[in-house]
């Protein structure tokens, strides 16, 4: 399946068989699987994913989200859950990268950028280095408190983000602290290619809620709509 990240967006964190095809009812496209985790701890083993993913509809794309650094590691698991899609968050070498590029072509690569306070001039650094080997970017939020790269809730400053997509030659992804609420002014400030929630679409049990992964999936679909009418 060809993965097209323009009006991207991905829901990440799939607790159970029964959430992910809530998910897929609502309509979106792009699941994200987050296994083998330095900070936060795994929804579901990875035999228990491996069993959701194959049960997946033709429609969604599953994306594993791991902290893995190494190209034949990364690949192996990747194989294993039969998943054409990872979202890298470690801190990988570029040679891992792009010995998993070169080693395994037909995989589709997003790698995080990690906004932090006053780090601008650093992800620009990490960009450029990265971008030859990468298929798309995402960036997300640093959490102090618990050392925590992803799943925070916690927004950052889009004014960073919007910066990136400006000067990157990669798609970006915005992630961090998406909510129904607050995805439609995310995306006409930052103008990303695509958006990730997990922690803004769940309920005060850790579950997705329907009604706010709906809400979130209209919102940012009028966003984006909003966006391409500025470029006609």
């Amino acid at each position: 399946m060809k993965i097209n990240f323009k009006r991207f967006i991905q829901i990440a964190g799939v607790i159970d068989q029964v959430e992910s095809e809530m998910l897929a009812e609502c309509g979106v496209e792009f699941l994200g699987f987050p296994l083998r985790l330095p900070v936060n701890k795994e929804d579901h083993t990875e035999e228990e994913a491996a069993k959701i993913i194959s049960r997946l509809s033709k429609t969604v794309q599953p994306i594993l989200i791991t902290y893995l650094n190494t190209h034949k590691e990364i690949a192996d698991f990747a194989a294993q859950l039969n998943v054409q899609c990872i979202q890298l968050h470690g801190n990988i070498s570029v040679n891992e990268l792009r010995l998993l590029k070169q080693n395994f072509p037909q995989l589709y690569i997003i790698k995080s950028l990690i906004v932090r306070e006053n780090n601008f001039a650093q992800l620009k650094k990490e960009i450029i280095l990265l971008e030859p080997f990468v298929d798309a970017f995402i960036t997300d939020t640093f959490d102090p408190d618990t050392g925590a790269t992803g799943a925070t809730g916690k927004t950052h400053n889009w004014d960073v983000s919007k910066e990136i997509v400006e000067s990157a030659n990669r798609p970006i992804i915005l992630a961090g602290g998406l909510n129904p609420s607050n995805v439609k002014e995310a995306i006409l400030k930052v103008k990303p290619s695509g958006v990730d929630a997990h922690t803004g679409v769940e309920d005060v049990e850790g579950r997705k809620n329907k009604k706010l992964v709906e809400e979130f999936l209209f919102n940012a679909k009028e966003a984006f709509k909003l966006i391409d009418k500025e470029k006609i």
